[in-house]
């Protein structure tokens, strides 16, 4: 089900500076807030920021929750990136990104452009998790990634009307959360991005590719060969370099 809600996107003028500016207000109080330690603050007012979606009757919530949780748990994973960097430089980088999501990416209705908001969603919200809470316990991790690619799953399909939208969005929840559960034994890291995190969303945005072309009408024996091809790549890649001793790095 599409959003309820309308969005206020003033297409040209006055209007449409102000909503830019707005906008970009956002990740400048989310900025100054981190620099100075506010962090549980930061997290009010992002979730504040999302007020319209309770501004209509509660039976439309739930509705208008998950049509707006991919752009929460990218605001998310924003602010927690910015609160694990090192340097003011970086938080400032991230901040920026945080504006280009809000500006840029997340207004865009096109079917592509919603497959790249499902795709910034899914690394998003699993490179939060990784940074975030490596030391949570396996359950938790388990539930929380099945969590992200469900919803990311769903933002995705349901921007190509697919009848089967739900139960491919299980279907994919359940396969990141058992990927989860068996490499959350050993949680390797390179750099930011989690073993968990590489494979799956190598895997997922492989074969939202490979959905996206047939969809389309432009997949060809060719492309599908070399998208498959790049996907046993990685992952052979992974398990044949990877220490698979029983430990956390």
């Amino acid at each position: 089900m599409r959003p309820l809600i309308a969005k206020i996107k003033p297409a040209s003028g006055f209007s449409r500076i102000v909503h830019i500016s707005f906008n970009l207000l956002l990740p400048l109080i989310v900025f100054v807030l981190v620099r100075i330690d506010f962090i549980q603050l930061a997290l009010i007012i992002i979730l504040l920021s999302k007020w319209r979606m309770l501004a209509v009757r509660p039976r439309f919530w739930p509705a208008n929750i998950r049509a707006n949780s991919v752009d929460i748990m990218v605001n998310i994973s924003l602010l927690l990136f910015m609160v694990n960097s090192e340097s003011q430089i970086l938080q400032l980088v991230w901040a920026a990104v945080y504006g280009f999501w809000l500006v840029i990416i997340k207004p865009a209705s096109s079917s592509a452009m919603i497959s790249v908001q499902a795709m910034i969603a899914l690394l998003c919200g699993l490179m939060a998790l990784s940074v975030g809470w490596d030391s949570a316990p396996l359950y938790a991790l388990v539930a929380l990634t099945g969590l992200v690619c469900y919803i990311s799953a769903h933002h995705f399909f349901d921007s190509f009307d697919e009848p089967y939208t739900r139960l491919l969005s299980y279907l994919w929840g359940y396969f990141g959360a058992s990927l989860m559960w068996v490499l959350g034994h050993w949680l390797l890291f390179y750099g930011m991005v989690s073993q968990p995190t590489l494979l799956i969303v190598s895997l997922g945005y492989g074969l939202a590719a490979l959905y996206y072309l047939d969809h389309r009408d432009r997949l060809s024996a060719g492309v599908r060969r070399q998208i498959i091809f790049i996907l046993v790549a990685i992952v052979g890649i992974v398990i044949a370099f990877s220490d698979w001793g029983n430990k956390i790095v």
